[in-house]
């Protein structure tokens, strides 16, 4: 695979070796991280590892007075042109290149964040893979949209498969890609997406996996570690939309999400609704609060199961977990570093390793996800 944004873009850092050297590498790097808590499976690698990723975003600029669009280089906030990327879909690919194109025709200017003057700042394209639904986001400064129903009418005409165009507007002066304030342009505003038998709600600011496939493997082995028979209660701690909680609920007695974006708990409670599941609730708390009020209250979980951000559990957190005191914790983590320190705290707790296998969410770069068992 020979990219030629490699070394400018710095999105891909295992671009020079080959897929299987790449999954050498990673079980290398888990092993030496968490080979000492337990034996490491082999690492769950991709059949096709390119064009996985289904949430393609580019920023807009202006380079010697023309449109560009891209990614910001690593570390930077310069942004390298890339119309095709062999890790990010086609489609969304070629959705972006068009919007590009017609923003040059309607004349519009890209934002500028020194001078904060400016139109259209990124575009954000989700689509499902199963279900083929496409939602194309345009963040753009805040004043009028000129032309939109011109420029809406356009972009359909060249692409009918999209399904909802929402503009998002962001007036600050941030690195953050989506502002605070939607509004519908074209659809419903979100797509749905098809996963292991449930189907699921994505509006723009939900959180979604990006690699389809993988999920379903990651999310498969996270069902097999908790090992359901049937009458246990489940707290999905930062649940996001629901998606690992409703995967539980066919095996459990009961499933809690919890989660602090308020968003992602109306999509997860909508999801819930969506695919019949009547024995889940969803809470928009913290949740290593909201679980010291369950000990507090004297109220039981069988399996916690925890999905946190690249920073790993906060020490209250884990606190909160020890406190709860479930049979079985499972792990699910993106950062093996922070894997490493969040199962020392656990195992000081009382708890013991039992499994670790490594998925390859993201080929060609090198993060690493890893489901992992504790038990008491």
């Amino acid at each position: 695979m020979n990219c030629p944004n490699f070394k400018k873009c710095g999105g891909c850092q295992l671009q020079n070796m080959d897929y299987d050297r790449q999954l050498r590498f990673k079980q290398a790097q888990v092993v030496k991280l968490l080979g000492r808590f337990h034996r490491v499976s082999n690492i769950i690698g991709m059949k096709d590892p390119t064009h996985y990723r289904n949430k393609v975003q580019a920023a807009f600029g202006e380079r010697g007075g023309k449109l560009i669009s891209g990614v910001y280089q690593s570390s930077t906030h310069k942004i390298v042109p890339v119309d095709d990327c062999l890790i990010e879909d086609k489609i969304a690919d070629s959705i972006i290149v068009t919007v590009r194109k017609l923003a040059t025709s309607f004349k519009m200017r890209a934002f500028n964040d020194t001078t904060m003057r400016g139109f259209l700042r990124h575009v954000l394209v989700k689509r499902g893979f199963v279900s083929g639904q496409v939602m194309v986001v345009l963040v753009t400064n805040d004043g009028e949209f000129k032309s939109s129903r011109s420029f809406i009418n356009a972009l359909l005409q060249r692409h009918p498969e999209i399904t909802t165009i929402v503009r998002n507007i962001n007036t600050r002066r941030t690195s953050m890609v989506l502002g605070e304030k939607s509004e519908v342009l074209y659809g419903d505003g979100y797509i749905e997406e098809n996963l292991g038998g449930f189907r699921f709600r994505i509006s723009p600011k939900a959180f979604y996996q990006i690699n389809p496939v993988q999920t379903q493997v990651l999310y498969g082995k996270a069902v097999e570690f908790a090992d359901l028979k049937g009458n246990e209660t489940v707290v999905d701690a930062y649940c996001g939309t629901g998606t690992i909680g409703i995967f539980m609920s066919k095996n459990a007695g009961k499933v809690i999400g919890v989660e602090l974006n308020s968003d992602a708990v109306n999509d997860a409670k909508h999801n819930a609704k969506l695919n019949g599941v009547k024995n889940i609730e969803f809470y928009n708390a913290d949740a290593g609060k909201f679980m010291v009020e369950m000990a507090e209250l004297k109220m039981k979980a069988d399996v916690v199961v925890t999905d946190p951000p690249r920073a790993g559990c906060s020490l209250e957190f884990l606190h909160s977990v020890l406190k709860l005191a479930p049979e079985k914790v499972v792990y699910i983590s993106c950062n093996p570093k922070t894997l490493a320190r969040d199962l020392k705290t656990l195992i000081n707790g009382g708890y013991k390793v039992k499994k670790i296998q490594p998925v390859d969410m993201f080929p060609f770069t090198e993060h690493i996800e890893t489901v992992c068992l504790l038990s008491k």
